[in-house]
């Protein structure tokens, strides 16, 4: 390695998405880690490419890798195949390698949105008036469908479900994303507004909140990177699990206070210096309190 580390930051400057500017975020965020390292970014159709050539690539904020599967899926293969180093480690098991995570969560106990991902598990799914059809491989909502009642026996009747997964639409109360480096918190936002999704607020969750989101950051057992939990407050009170985003969240950074910014980049610095030496979070520091 050199003597200061080089990172190849992956990054689509030029993605539009609804009420969120992905490359002022990225912007900030490269600018504040050339304090500790070379810093190039790059588009992830050429990541590949030129990964070889860096200590780690960072992925970021890089859109929906559906734009350009066939790319990702080399960058990924070549990645694990040399032993690159990637941040977000690669070895996640929620939206990095889609959305069927939902049926296995739900499956063992965990509190998330009823989800079929078969003919026969439509059945299963609580009555409602309306039901969330999204693909499995989506993100930024693209491919998202709502059926009624009768769609939803449409599909149960002879719709090839292998590529999508079914959710019943819950009147919720609000939106809330939990923000975690190397499994350890650092904030939260939520949106009070549920038909105003990215108008988000600081929100300061409960013990319980954050018991809620650590579960799931302990279930995808990532050493290194940034996961983002989005859940919804149900009507009876609880938190369900609408997302676990574990490739490239956004972050939503300029809507916290300096200091938490702040506090933000250092434990990213510190997550890098410990990808970059082989050392796993549970060395890392605690999160903040």
């Amino acid at each position: 390695m050199s003597v200061r580390p080089r990172l190849l930051y992956v990054t689509d400057l030029t993605y539009q998405a609804r009420g969120r500017r992905y490359c002022d975020e990225d912007i900030f965020l490269s600018g504040r880690l050339r304090a500790d390292f070379d810093v190039a970014l790059c588009h992830p159709r050429d990541a590949a490419a030129l990964m070889e050539s860096f200590d780690a690539v960072v992925v970021r904020n890089s859109g929906p890798v559906i734009h350009y599967q066939e790319e990702y899926a080399a960058f990924r293969a070549r990645a694990l195949e040399r032993g690159v180093r990637v941040h977000n480690q690669l070895t996640g098991k929620a939206d990095m390698v889609g959305k069927q995570y939902l049926l296995a969560l739900s499956a063992e106990g965990y509190p998330v949105i009823p989800t079929a991902g078969s003919a026969e598990d439509l059945g299963r799914l609580p009555r409602a008036e309306a039901y969330v059809v999204k693909p499995r491989s989506g993100a930024d909502s693209i491919g998202l469908r709502v059926v009624d009642r009768a769609g939803l026996e449409s599909m149960a009747a002879g719709e090839d479900l292998a590529e999508v997964l079914v959710q019943p639409r819950i009147d919720f109360r609000y939106e809330v994303s939990f923000y975690f480096v190397d499994r350890a918190f650092q904030y939260a936002l939520y949106a009070p507004r549920p038909e105003r999704r990215w108008e988000l607020e600081p929100y300061e969750p409960t013990a319980e909140d954050l018991a809620f989101a650590q579960r799931f950051v302990d279930w995808n057992a990532m050493d290194h990177g940034i996961q983002r939990v989005d859940a919804c407050r149900a009507p009876d009170g609880g938190l369900l699990l609408v997302e676990l985003e574990d490739l490239n969240p956004y972050l939503s950074l300029d809507l916290v206070a300096p200091a938490v910014r702040d506090a933000f980049v250092t434990a990213m610095t510190e997550s890098l210096h410990r990808l970059l030496a082989g050392v796993p979070s549970s060395a890392g520091a605690p999160a903040r309190t």
